[in-house]
């Protein structure tokens, strides 16, 4: 598997990111919505970035395809961020969705009272579920919903019920993502387009990851016996026991990806989490070691707070 750098960076993201510049400052709260099986590689840096000291609740969408155990450290580590909640949702579940308003409330106290109106900003990158969060907080289709990264392309304000206006941001990704891992990792959730890397290489990522992280919900799903293999070794297994065979007998390697991709995206093959956040801390630092070495000044995040 090689190592690729994503860019991938619409002409209407860059437009968003200005217009989102601008009226920053006037918000009283940011909503950022994650994906639960990625929270590290789906958080846009430059969301952190625009926020500066605004409050902010991250909201771990796709909960219920997402490794339980590694929710809960995430929930905790995100929390160290001063300013930050976090919480674990899901679409599925409307009634949780439903919530966050009071979620809301309880973090811009300051605005309390029937006639005080919040103004939050809902952001995400592609595909994380914001749209579906936004048309459940308003009990109407108001976003554009849809499997495909980058289904809002324009800012919309929309009222809601509980003294809430909510500013909608198209799904914006930042121009390069630095850490190959997560490259792999946005492409394995369908964050961005199948098209921005090679589908095969995707389906060995995800086959190698999967066998060390997962391997008896692996040997299970696939009839696999032996997982002690190379990355393109285990993505021919898959593909050989589900029949994607080609001329000769060779593997298709691009058919068995699409099998092992569409599988882990709808959590057949177990809830699956792509990356912890001892896995992200240690990313970050390699990510600011090899920036520093080709001369990239690194903009200081917000320091944690101290665990209790």
């Amino acid at each position: 598997m090689s190592k690729q750098t994503i860019q991938w960076y619409p002409g209407h993201m860059h437009k968003a990111r200005k217009e989102i510049a601008e009226v920053m400052p006037q918000m009283d709260l940011i909503i950022e919505v994650l994906d639960a099986r990625i929270p590290y590689s789906s958080s846009n840096p430059m969301i952190s970035d625009l926020r500066g000291d605004t409050p902010c609740i991250k909201i771990l969408n796709k909960s219920d395809l997402a490794d339980p155990i590694v929710t809960a450290q995430w929930l905790e580590y995100l929390e160290l961020e001063e300013g930050v909640k976090a919480y674990a949702l899901t679409t599925q579940d409307p009634a949780e969705i439903r919530k966050i308003p009071q979620l809301i409330r309880a973090l811009v106290p300051n605005k309390e009272g029937a006639h005080k109106v919040i103004k939050a900003m809902i952001m995400g990158i592609p595909n994380v579920g914001k749209s579906t969060t936004i048309n459940i907080l308003a009990n109407r289709i108001i976003a554009k919903t849809g499997n495909e990264p980058a289904v809002t392309k324009q800012q919309q304000r929309i009222k809601l019920d509980d003294g809430i206006v909510l500013s909608d941001t198209p799904g914006m990704l930042w121009p390069k993502v630095q850490n190959p891992l997560s490259g792999y990792r946005l492409a394995s959730t369908g964050a961005i387009k199948d098209t921005a890397i090679e589908y095969d290489d995707i389906g060995m990522y995800a086959a190698e990851y999967l066998c060390k992280t997962y391997p008896d919900a692996m040997r299970k799903r696939y009839k696999l016996d032996n997982l002690d293999k190379t990355d393109i070794e285990l993505l021919e297994d898959i593909g050989r026991g589900r029949g994607c065979l080609g001329p000769g007998g060779l593997v298709d390697l691009n058919k068995a990806a699409a099998i092992l991709i569409n599988e882990l995206r709808t959590a057949k093959i177990c809830r699956i989490s792509l990356e912890t956040p001892a896995m992200a801390e240690a990313e970050k630092k390699a990510v600011i070691e090899r920036l520093a070495l080709e001369g990239v000044k690194i903009k200081k995040r917000k320091p944690k707070k101290k665990r209790r």
